[in-house]
């Protein structure tokens, strides 16, 4: 269809995808909810380009989000790759109608530790330090780009995103480590089509944070209180709300 993706269109706006990109990989760093630092070298934010500085991210179904990080937020990595639930949706606001917008969701480790769930206390605890982090990935949105008047028109789903384990994953799927605790990260890339684009590429974008949707990677849920939870909210868990009324 001629239509460039993602990827080939940051790059032909210069080599902001690749300041971006080092920036996502500095795993474990504390970055403000709204601004980036210009540089690894840099204490101090940078002013932002107006189409970026203006934006605004509120996450759909933060009640939801936070019921789970209550409990401790899991989520199911499998090696074929699993949907998140809840899904990652949320609602932009402030952004330029007529220029183009990428985004893109990463996952960072929220510490160093490899976690355990504890039965007896019903509560995770530290099991020792973590695994080797696994390659780091980003997933765009595969709406981007975009114009931000079709981004702010209706609720941004990454509902096609899925996790694995799987160190040798070819599907593009994000790959954690499980019993490791991870907080996803939302990216609003400003495509630049100017010549000197790449001077410019650390105000073009902002990262957004939201603490309540972070979570602990798992292969099989280890509290059942979050299973209970999954099974009554997930409208596709039919089958196990099914099997569950069969059981009592």
């Amino acid at each position: 269809n001629g239509a460039k993706s993602p990827i080939s269109c940051l790059l032909s706006a210069g080599d902001q995808s690749l300041i971006l990109l080092s920036a996502v990989n500095k795993a474990g760093s504390e970055w403000s909810p709204a601004c980036l630092p210009c540089s690894p070298d840099e204490g101090r934010t940078c002013s932002k380009a107006p189409e970026v500085a203006s934006v605004r991210v509120q996450l759909e179904m933060q009640s939801l989000w936070r019921q789970f990080d209550q409990l401790g937020t899991e989520m199911i990595v499998t090696k074929a790759g699993r949907r998140m639930f809840p899904t990652f949706q949320v609602h932009i606001s402030g952004m330029d109608p007529a220029a183009e917008y990428v985004l893109l969701l990463d996952f960072i480790p929220v510490d160093d530790k490899r976690y355990r769930y504890a039965f007896h206390s019903s509560s995770w605890m530290v099991a020792g330090r973590g695994d080797i982090a696994a390659p780091g990935r980003v997933h765009f949105h595969p709406d981007s780009p975009a114009r931000g008047a079709q981004w702010v028109k209706q609720t941004v789903s990454f509902d096609r995103l899925k996790l694995t384990n799987n160190l040798l994953d070819d599907n593009g799927h994000m790959i954690l480590n499980s019993m490791h605790r991870y907080q996803p990260r939302l990216h609003v890339i400003l495509v630049d089509r100017s010549r000197d684009s790449q001077r410019y590429a650390h105000r073009n974008f902002c990262t957004f944070i939201f603490p309540e949707t972070r979570f602990i990677a798992v292969t099989a849920y280890q509290n059942h209180r979050i299973t209970q939870l999954k099974i009554a909210c997930n409208p596709f868990a039919k089958g196990f709300r099914a099997a569950d009324s069969e059981n009592r």
